[in-house]
């Protein structure tokens, strides 16, 4: 298995590789552009390795740092930002490496595997619109493909309007536009006062936001809390941002119903107990024609979990890479920063990344930095203990709500596999519903089969998914690989 990068001053580094852009082997791959890949590639670069930046999207940033695309005229895109000026920096910087030649930007590049190969890693991507199949060899390789939304359906969430919540702040970011002129926002986490506020700041009316964990869970995690007063100073701006705007926040509600015909024309909102179960008798109408809602994130782990990566499970229920001090995983010559090894966002992620660049490049980290980090990651331990979702939440579910879109499974034929047909966990629900079997390959509704197959309420939390492929990777490519590595 591949060590750490050879020396940066042995001239080996200048050996041409295999490589389909011709490139010589970089002494590191980083997977993904946003905010942790972004400052592990700068900083390794700045220690002196030869860097291979690669993301599926067209400009650095990732999700968090969105921004209109050129032609929309934004004059300042860094509005809609937290901590923008922490993303220029490093921006700023990897057009320099970039012109120094220490890194290579290959944008556009969605990294469907990564494979051993003897003491280097070979990656393989598919690139472009043109969709080409391209490969490269790294000494060492960083994994920093953050997460995606997590979503609990309701009946009615498959209705024009419902978007995710980070979704709806992505239409914001990106293309400038709102998903409609009332959203209500609604799930659980910090997520929601930030996307409810930037809304409204855009000109959206948010009649509430819908918050089904109480904020009395922090109550009991305030040394932690008082160790990161710069996020008790973001919580403070998110929620006078809401009092301005006239948002009303409820908590310890859920968005359980949508209704409208041929999209969202309101939504019913129902007060939930400890364990978020739907109290009967407390659903109240309110009028809207978009719903932004999501349940926080889950780290994407299908590169790494094919490599054979550990993961552990996370306090908000999903499963995380388990990493030591420097970032490594379980895998040696693999490393892995941000969301990958638990929700945390930007700001630890842009640690998380500084810190694995010192371990590859077999240097030690400023003491300072790793203050940082424990700091950050005990808050967002705190943090996702308090919205992690309780188990009661399937009871708003009817047995006819689509579970999976994809292949428009309902609740009703899940829960017939799980009691009639002896499923105990979300693969064998899959294969004999084909819950999970659509395009998005799970993203979407995987958290809510685990969930309905049991596997939440087991103390290891749900089975990593393990696939091959991290995206759909057209079959010529297939046909065109090594014999060996097929």
């Amino acid at each position: 298995m591949p060590t750490s990068p050879s020396d940066p001053s042995s001239p080996e580094r200048a050996v041409p590789g295999p490589a389909e852009s011709g490139l010589a082997v970089p002494d590191l791959a980083v997977v993904g552009a946003g905010p942790a890949g972004l400052a592990a590639a700068v900083t390794a670069a700045r220690l002196g390795l030869r860097v291979a930046l690669l993301d599926a999207g067209e400009r650095a940033g990732g999700q968090f740092y969105r921004r209109p695309a050129p032609g929309l005229g934004a004059e300042r895109p860094e509005a809609l930002h937290h901590g923008w000026a922490a993303f220029a920096t490093r921006e700023a910087a990897l057009r320099a490496h970039e012109s120094a030649g220490r890194i290579t930007y290959l944008p556009a590049h969605h990294v469907w595997t990564v494979v051993p190969d003897g003491e280097r890693w070979t990656l393989h991507a598919v690139a472009g619109p043109e969709e080409r199949s391209v490969t490269l060899v790294a000494r060492a390789v960083l994994l920093a493909t953050g997460a995606y939304e997590r979503q609990l359906p309701f009946p009615g969430w498959t209705l024009p309007g419902v978007v995710g919540a980070g979704g709806a702040q992505a239409m914001l970011k990106g293309g400038l536009v709102l998903p409609g002129k009332r959203v209500v926002v609604a799930g659980s986490g910090p997520l929601l006062l930030a996307v409810a506020g930037s809304l409204a700041a855009a000109g959206a009316a948010v009649p509430a936001v819908v918050e089904a964990a109480s904020y009395a869970a922090y109550a009991g995690r305030l040394p932690t809390l008082l160790r990161n007063p710069g996020k008790l100073v973001e919580g403070a701006t998110y929620g006078g941002a809401l009092l301005r705007h006239g948002v009303r926040l409820l908590t310890r509600h859920a968005v359980t119903e949508a209704h409208g015909r041929g999209r969202v024309e309101a939504v019913t909102v129902t007060r939930l107990d400890g364990d978020w179960r739907p109290l009967p008798g407390t659903g109240r109408r309110i009028p809207c024609d978009a719903v932004a809602v999501g349940h926080g994130l889950v780290p994407q782990l299908e590169l790494a979990t094919a490599l054979g990566c550990a993961t552990r499970p996370g306090a908000d229920g999903t499963a995380a890479l388990e990493l030591d001090a420097g970032q490594r995983t379980s895998v040696p010559g693999i490393w892995s920063a941000g969301e990958t090894g638990g929700i945390g966002g930007a700001q630890l992620a842009l640690i998380e990344g500084e810190l694995a660049a010192f371990s590859i490049a077999g240097r030690s980290a400023p003491a300072a930095l790793l203050r940082r980090r424990s700091r950050l990651r005990a808050f967002a331990g705190a943090m996702a203990a308090a919205h992690r979702p309780g188990e009661g939440w399937t009871g708003w579910l009817r047995e006819d709500t689509d579970v999976c879109r994809c292949e428009e499974v309902p609740a009703g034929r899940i829960r017939q596999a799980t009691c009639d047909l002896g499923a105990r966990d979300a693969r064998t629900v899959k294969l004999l519903t084909r819950a999970g079997m659509g395009w998005c390959q799970g993203r979407m509704c995987g958290p809510a089969v685990a969930a309905l197959a049991g596997e939440t309420s087991s103390a290891s939390g749900p089975a990593p998914d393990r696939r091959p492929f991290s995206c759909p990777v057209p079959l010529r490519h297939l046909a065109e690989l090594p014999q060996e590595t097929r």
